[in-house]
């Protein structure tokens, strides 16, 4: 490990974890519990955690706020990521990102094709992006989705994504 990759991994960032459903509570939250403990096993901050319907505007206010409170980096949002009816959580975040990071999703894809559940991949529309300084990444709800996005693709650069949002403020 290089001193660069040594330092990408080592700054911790503040973090607000939101779950975006009709059913779950703080008992039964499973993937944002998993997300939480996964943060905080890395070194980063939990600061909020919210349970949110999946309702357009019920995200989008959650999100809002996160991006304008001045302490919170990174926002992880899990479920509704999906194409019923009820899954609009894509529809919410897309319109209120700045710059897209396209490659969370794609590689999210193609990891979940490969390692978890094949061609039922298609079926997410897992996405990343940066608003207001704030990254967000929207996982798609079930605990195996989460902790793959976390474990390969999330946690090994989340440091290194906040650097890069804030070097030229």
């Amino acid at each position: 490990m290089s001193v660069h990759d040594h330092m990408k991994n080592k700054t911790s960032v503040n973090c607000m974890v939101i779950t975006i459903s009709d059913t779950r509570n703080h008992d039964t939250d499973k993937s944002g519990t998993l997300m939480k403990e996964l943060l905080e096993e890395a070194g980063h901050h939990v600061l909020i955690r919210e349970i949110v319907t999946d309702e357009f505007d019920a995200i989008q206010k959650q999100i809002q706020a996160g991006c304008e409170n001045p302490m919170i980096e990174v926002i992880l949002t899990n479920g509704g990521t999906g194409i019923a009816k009820r899954d609009v959580t894509i529809e919410a975040i897309k319109p209120m990102l700045e710059k897209e990071i396209t490659g969370f999703g794609e590689i999210f894809r193609m990891i979940s094709y490969q390692e978890d559940i094949g061609s039922a991949a298609i079926l997410s529309r897992a996405i990343a992006g940066v608003r207001n300084s704030t990254a967000i990444f929207a996982t798609p709800g079930s605990s195996g989705a989460v902790r793959l996005a976390m474990k390969k693709i999330i946690l090994p650069e989340l440091s290194h994504v906040v650097r890069e949002i804030k070097k030229d403020l």
